[in-house]
């Protein structure tokens, strides 16, 4: 366990852990316009990211009746909309995990209501980092940023720190007596953060980390693939998922087999175009080990050791199930195979859609032209689909099945949650 220079550190929220601008001006803008208001540019309503929202309507010259008019027309939004256009900042979730893992206590100090933050972090899965959540507990009646500070600082610390974004963070901190560390990449305005006399400032998320826990290894990478059947929905399910992940927060590098850089996207025109039919089952699987062994190599290896998430449209299973059941070469030799071109490179998790071969290949051929491997008869996919489920009944631990006959977006939500359950697991928090 790493020695942490703070053992207490607090966070503001919008601009600090989120970036929240989209939710919070859209919801501005629709307030403003529902009350016959001139709309702001997004410069000019940025300003109001940070302070109690009650401050910001009064601000704009709103006599007490408005503001409570103008509050209920943004909260309304924001419950409906705005909260959903959040994301995390990259970077923050292995800080909160570092943080975590060497015992400093984590809170949550914000000028937004409790009850919202607690149902954003709880929508972002961010809640489990934080041993306490304050915020004001309602738009009625303002503690302000000192108070808020007070009380999510634990009874007893040895050395705390208050991360925010704007003034009233580094305010905040100054009334408890704790060092404060003004970010400027969040919504702050001009100098102010130096005017208000941050301890430390800090110019990019990923400088934080480094700052707040030195000498401390950084989480590792994680290998998520997605296999299935051609038609099963793969490409669907895998770009909705990786647009869920990095609004999560997390760093994505998004790839497929073959392919993912030029070496094996070469590789794969050789493999799939319909003027190879004569490429024999051997050369073949030779040329799809060949491919993923450069892809490994040139891309996903490289950003694993630097801890990003790799989303991977199909890996060796795929080879496995294709090669050796479709074409008959056996399991166990393209395993062979492969396990030479990848060596210790493994998925974490795998996301398989099952849906009956039959049904994914008519899905295929109303989608686009069928290619080399797509042109093969009923009984070279039915065999693939045997060898899928001999992986799985071989590695259940590893494959997280969904159902892919699911409407698109049932679909989706499933795998993301799934997904997220391996995740969090996998940080051992």
């Amino acid at each position: 366990m790493c020695k942490l220079p703070y053992d207490a550190v607090l966070f503001d929220l919008d601009g600090t852990l989120t970036r929240s601008e989209d939710g919070i001006l859209s919801s501005l803008r629709y307030a403003l316009e529902q009350m016959n208001m001139p709309v702001l540019s997004d410069e000019e309503l940025k300003q109001f990211i940070g302070p109690p929202l009650r401050d910001t309507f009064r601000s704009l010259k709103f006599n007490e009746e408005q503001t409570n008019e103008a509050i209920q027309h943004y909260t309304g939004h924001y419950d409906r909309e705005g909260m959903f256009r959040y994301s995390i900042f990259p970077h923050i979730r292995p800080l909160l995990a570092t943080l975590k893992k060497n015992g400093a206590y984590l809170a949550i100090a914000t000028s937004k209501p409790i009850s919202r933050t607690v149902r954003l972090f709880e929508h972002y899965h961010m809640l489990r980092y934080f041993d306490c959540v304050i915020g004001e507990k309602s738009n009625e009646v303002q503690l302000g940023k000192p108070e808020l500070v007070k009380r999510a600082l634990p009874r007893e610390y040895h050395k705390a720190v208050m991360v925010g974004d704007r003034k009233f963070d580094i305010e905040g901190a100054k009334a408890n007596g704790i060092d404060s560390i003004g970010v400027r990449y969040g919504y702050s305005v001009g100098n102010e953060l130096e005017k208000a006399g941050a301890t430390f400032i800090i110019e990019k998320p990923e400088e934080l980390l480094p700052f707040l826990c030195p000498g401390c290894k950084p989480p590792e990478g994680v290998f998520l693939t997605m296999e299935g059947m051609d038609g099963s929905g793969k490409t669907t399910q895998i770009n909705k998922l990786a647009q869920s992940l990095i609004a999560l927060g997390y760093d994505v590098v998004q790839t497929r087999e073959p392919g993912g850089c030029r070496i094996s996207e070469e590789i794969r025109h050789l493999v799939l175009t319909t003027e190879n039919l004569e490429m024999s089952a051997a050369c073949e699987a030779l040329l799809y080990a060949a491919a993923r062994a450069q892809h490994v190599h040139q891309l996903i290896r490289p950003a694993l050791e630097a801890g990003k998430l790799v989303l991977c449209d199909r890996f060796v299973d795929s080879s496995i199930a294709y090669q050796g059941g479709g074409r008959e070469l056996g399991i166990a030799e393209v395993g062979q195979i492969n396990a030479f071109a990848v060596g210790a490179t493994v998925p974490d998790a795998s996301v398989y859609l099952s849906l009956d071969h039959k049904k994914a290949l008519e899905r295929r051929k109303k989608a686009t032209k069928l290619d080399r491997l797509e042109s093969e008869p009923a009984s070279f996919y039915e065999r693939t689909q045997k060898a899928y489920e001999k992986l799985i009944q071989d590695s259940p631990d590893r494959f997280l099945i969904v159902d892919g006959d699911k409407p698109a977006d049932v679909l989706s939500e499933e795998i993301l949650q799934g997904v997220m359950r391996r995740l969090e697991a996998a940080e051992g928090i």
